[in-house]
């Protein structure tokens, strides 16, 4: 749960005079009141939440250290969240040219100067993201100050950090009512305060006090708890802080190390000490070491290490290397110069970062700032006005928001897969779904426990061994005897996890499925028609593409199923596409497309476009009464307004369409490749519609954001036949 309040606020830098009406800025000043606040894990979960909603988010910084060739925060948000900024415009000033300008007394240019490039910035940007000078010293209060001033000078309302560890929570209250003092001075405002790295207890009483202090300020106040794994350092960072030569295991480098175990003692009294994620700590010609160590992680019965740090500059003999290069998945192991006791001593003293490219870290802080703040309350506070416009990375966080609202179980047949299980830990540890697995249980516990992946709350089922096989073998023979299987049949068609999956969806212990990754098309739909069938109201499964272009999102039907449909399906799918846009945030303007746009053209092609778009309009009637539908139409006249004057100058649709429906397979898988091809569209899908649950099929080359996409897909259209609602 998070810890929040809702208090009126007072005027424009007045904290007590009668209150007003705020105007927000189209920007906002993250600032901490002291060093390692946690600034940059509200930073990451700001800047997520922004581009759900904004089309370009620019990130800055006033004033960056000197000695950073670039500097740390910068480099993680503009690479991890792709912003295609030039670094050079996303910072002021470095700390050495702020001070001596201001040594000069020319204070006055080092504002002017950070003002001249945040502005420079905000030309590019419909939203900018600045985060305050970090303060390294006791001078906490006086550089909180300049950050007032900066703030003040930029327009931005301020979102105040102030970390709780190790102290008390009165010495955390005084930090916050310091800047708070600080920033009335400056007549800036504070929108909220978050306060990190604190035990739950300690977080509680914080907002609590805060709230009584403030009862006549709107400030919104949260409180993140301490995560101690963000506290832990990734093999790669040790690598680079101990100046380390990577001999096995490079593909392992972003694993996390909970405890480091110097290696000094017998192997009888080493391996019941070893615990998940320790680095083992020892020198490098200790082969008795090096080689249990390797078994241990091998095994399934032992705890998985995250690597071996070998001391001494000392590497394995060839033997040894022979051996290692023998193990099929090998954890890191690095050689460093140092001897033991000074490695152990470093590596203890490394301050864990966060990468870029650190997923699984940034995954959790992201999932740790959604659980905790209130999103929707700080995005009405933040953002000035909503934006029509929604591009790719829009898109893709937005379904992620929409499938966290109401959480459903989704199954996954392919849990061998390593694809499926990396996209599987993202979605857990996101609480964006519950998960069930199928296959083997000891080859995907194997299998995680190799990845080095954390998926604590995952249900894994081997369908024969399942409590409810024999049921679903009875089942599945009721429902297909007509057809004139056996029960022996059934019985091992049950042991494919694709038809187990569908079961457990057709028996209410699932909400939908996802699969394909390594199955085919037909072995991933065939199942769902055989066991789930169509809705009601449906004749056919069909399906669509969400392409996200650089400022919307269009919709295609259908480019993957039917090959061939005739005036009456096509007419169908238009109906479920128009259905399937509003689930998913797009308004549904219909083109039927087709050779002719209006009455121009002729032929038996045009023709059932023509009758199809007749047959949708009567359908929409009692279904969708307000939907535009128009057809034929070419794409040029669908997409293209000034076309559209001219082709079909009266036309609701024409112009402003969204959901384009093609004629046949042919038109509307080249058409899709071609777009996504040439113009860089992001293409979401194919998302299936028509069955009666949901399932959705990927392709065998997708990617693991492929996965999670498709998955939240899938938990949303489960939401809706559920009746969901969503407030955005």
């Amino acid at each position: 749960m998070f810890y929040k309040t809702n208090i009126k606020i007072r005027g424009r830098g007045d904290f007590i005079n009668s209150s007003v009406k705020i105007i927000m800025a189209n920007n906002i000043y993250i600032t901490a009141t002291g060093p390692r606040s946690g600034k940059t894990v509200v930073t990451l979960g700001v800047m997520e939440l922004l581009l759900r909603k904004m089309n370009k988010v620019g990130f800055f910084r006033p004033i960056v250290h000197e000695s950073d060739d670039v500097d740390k925060d910068i480099t993680l948000i503009s690479t991890y969240f792709d912003l295609k900024i030039p670094v050079n415009m996303m910072y002021g000033f470095t700390t050495d040219e702020a001070t001596e300008l201001a040594s000069r007394g020319r204070q006055g240019d080092v504002i002017e100067g950070i003002i001249n490039k945040y502005n420079l910035l905000k030309e590019k940007c419909d939203f900018i993201v600045c985060e305050g000078i970090e303060s390294m010293s006791a001078s906490a209060s006086f550089e909180f100050d300049i950050n007032a001033e900066i703030s003040k000078n930029l327009s931005s309302s301020v979102l105040l950090v102030a970390s709780g560890q190790r102290k008390t929570v009165d010495e955390t209250i005084q930090s916050v009512e310091t800047a708070l003092t600080s920033l009335k001075r400056q007549k800036g405002i504070c929108l909220g305060i978050i306060i990190t790295r604190t035990d739950p207890l300690s977080g509680k009483e914080i907002i609590k006090r805060l709230s009584d202090t403030h009862s006549d300020e709107a400030l919104l106040l949260y409180a993140i708890p301490e995560d101690t794994s963000l506290r832990r350092p990734s093999i790669i960072e040790i690598v680079k802080e101990l100046d380390g030569t990577v001999l096995w295991g490079k593909n392992h480098l972003n694993r996390h190390v909970h405890n480091f175990n110097v290696a000094a003692m017998q192997l009888r009294n080493l391996l019941p000490r070893i615990e998940h994620g320790d680095l083992i700590i020892t020198p490098g010609d200790r082969a008795d070491v090096i080689v249990a160590c390797l078994a241990s992680a091998s095994s399934t019965s032992r705890k998985n290490i995250a690597g071996i740090l070998l001391t001494g500059g000392l590497v394995p003999c060839s033997a040894v290397a022979e051996l290692i290069n023998g193990f099929s998945d090998t954890p890191p192991i690095v050689s460093v110069e140092d001897n033991t006791f000074p490695a152990a001593t470093k590596v203890n003293r490394i301050q864990a970062g966060i990468s870029p490219f650190d997923k699984r870290k940034i995954t959790r802080i992201l999932a740790a700032f959604e659980k905790h703040v209130n999103t929707k309350k700080l995005a009405q506070r933040v953002i000035k006005t909503k934006t029509t416009i929604k591009t790719p990375k829009m898109f893709e966080l937005e379904l992620i928001q929409r499938a966290r609202a109401s959480r459903q179980h989704i199954v996954l047949p392919e849990g061998e897969e390593e694809r499926i299980l990396r996209a599987a830990e993202i979605l857990l540890r996101r609480e964006v779904v519950d998960i069930t697995l199928l296959g083997n249980q000891e080859k995907i516990y194997k299998k995680i426990k190799e990845l080095g992946l954390i998926m604590d709350s995952v249900h894994i089922i081997d369908p024969p061994k399942s409590e409810f096989f024999e049921e679903y073998i009875q089942t599945y023979y009721a429902l297909r005897e007509h057809k004139g299987i056996t029960p022996e049949y059934a019985h091992d068609t049950m042991k494919e996890v694709n038809e187990y999956a569908t079961m457990m969806i057709f028996a209410g212990h699932a909400d939908g499925m996802v699969s394909g990754s390594i199955h085919s098309t037909a072995a991933t739909i065939r199942p769902a028609l055989q066991i789930l069938g169509t809705k009601p109201d449906c004749l056919i499964v069909s399906s669509v593409m969400f392409m996200c272009l650089q400022d919307r999102v269009l919709v295609y039907g259908d480019c993957a199923i039917n090959p061939d449909p005739n005036a009456e399906e096509l007419a169908e799918i238009a109906i479920s596409s128009a259905q399937t846009a509003i689930v998913f945030g797009v308004e549904p303007i219909v083109a039927m497309l087709s050779y002719s746009t209006g009455s121009s053209g002729t032929g038996k092609d045009v023709d059932k476009v023509r009758q199809a778009a007749e047959i949708a309009r009567k359908k929409a009637e009692t279904i969708l009464p307000d939907l535009k539908i128009e057809g034929p139409l070419q794409y040029d006249a669908a997409v293209d307004a000034s076309v559209a004057k001219t082709k079909l100058p009266n036309s609701e649709v024409a112009g402003v369409a969204t959901v384009f429906i093609f004629p046949d397979l042919n038109t509307g898988n080249n058409t899709y490749k071609a777009v996504q091809r040439s113009s860089g569209a992001v293409a979401v899908g194919p998302v299936l519609q028509g069955l009666r649950y949901p399932v959705n099929d990927l392709s065998r080359g997708c990617t693991i954001t492929d996965i999670v996409n498709t998955v939240a897909i899938t938990a949303i259209q489960a939401q809706s036949q559920k009746g969901v609602k969503y407030d955005d």
